[in-house]
């Protein structure tokens, strides 16, 4: 299990790159935090069930942020 939060590490820092060059800093920024929380995580040598409380930890941090996030701080229709 710690081979997956590194492989999370992975892909949250090829999206750190991605956001950074596209000139978003502050999602950039953002997953550089994820990617930092991944990596540490990944070398603790934690139980599996530990690794597997911390991912759902993690799911249930990130749906609470992201709906709170769509609802009260998006402005629907703000691409047009």
């Amino acid at each position: 299990m710690d081979r997956m939060f590194r492989v999370l590490g992975f892909w949250t820092g090829i999206f750190t790159v991605m956001f950074y060059v596209g000139g978003m800093f502050n999602v950039s920024i953002l997953f550089l935090v994820q990617t930092v929380f991944f990596l540490t995580v990944s070398y603790l040598k934690l139980s599996e069930r530990m690794y597997m409380y911390l991912f759902g930890a993690y799911c249930t941090v990130f749906m609470i942020g992201f709906t709170w996030y769509s609802e009260f701080i998006l402005v629907p229709g703000f691409g047009h």
